[in-house]
């Protein structure tokens, strides 16, 4: 049987190399965690690599889903306690009058007719998508803009109510303007905090199909579907 020769001390790699290899391994490790797991995970980008490969928004979306699975998980949470308070009304039926009583009928108001969510009228728009949701399916919408800068819109969601998440992002930085559940439509103005892509985050909670309209005008360069 050959028995593996021991090394020579001579071929042991010294403790200056060894302390050499774990510093560059803690340094490579580091920008790592930058550059790559930070953007990617928790949509942390303090050197604007992420946003360069992508990864910054793979992070936002991360987040944005996390949150949503925790705010459905406690709105069935409330859905299934009972209901403590009760309103209690005691509508009179009997009105006496000279000892006789009369029987009196309530007053019915009128039912009046909700209208449907409608796109409000504006004499003209700079953008517009139309876009169709399969239930659990999001989407993304971006204005590029300035700091400053001032953007009108209007969306309705046709055939149920949406979640969305009125954001913006850019030079490393982000920003959440207005989050919604359950909203079937919304309009004003979205102003710019700095310069980057502001807009807007869209995700059908339904069982069925939707359809979501977005209309823009204003000071932005392009409306873009990020995904």
């Amino acid at each position: 049987m050959y028995n593996t020769d021991m090394p020579l001390r001579s071929e042991l790699p010294s403790s200056a190399q060894l302390i050499r290899s774990t510093i560059i391994a803690a340094i490579v490790a580091l920008v790592l965690l930058v550059t790559v797991v930070m953007p990617s995970e928790y949509a942390l980008d303090p050197t604007g690599a992420g946003r360069l490969l992508g990864l910054t928004e793979m992070g936002e979306i991360k987040i944005q889903l996390v949150e949503e699975a925790a705010a459905d998980e406690a709105a069935q949470m409330v859905a299934v306690q009972p209901s403590i308070n009760k309103a209690v009304s005691e509508p009179a039926e009997l009105v006496f009058e000279a000892s006789k009583a009369v029987e009196v009928e309530p007053e019915v108001a009128p039912k009046v007719e909700q209208p449907a969510p409608t796109m409000a009228a504006e004499p003209e728009w700079q953008d517009e998508v139309r876009v169709v949701l399969t239930p659990g399916e999001g989407t993304e919408f971006k204005l590029t803009m300035q700091k400053g800068a001032v953007a009108r819109f209007a969306w309705v969601s046709e055939g149920g109510p949406v979640n969305f998440d009125t954001h913006g992002d850019g030079g490393g930085r982000s920003i959440s303007y207005e989050k919604g559940r359950d909203v079937p439509e919304d309009q004003g103005e979205l102003k710019a905090a700095f310069n980057g892509n502001h807009g807007w985050f869209f995700r059908n909670r339904n069982d069925n199909d939707i359809t979501l309209v977005l209309r823009t005008d204003g000071d932005y360069g392009e409306l873009k579907r990020a995904m």
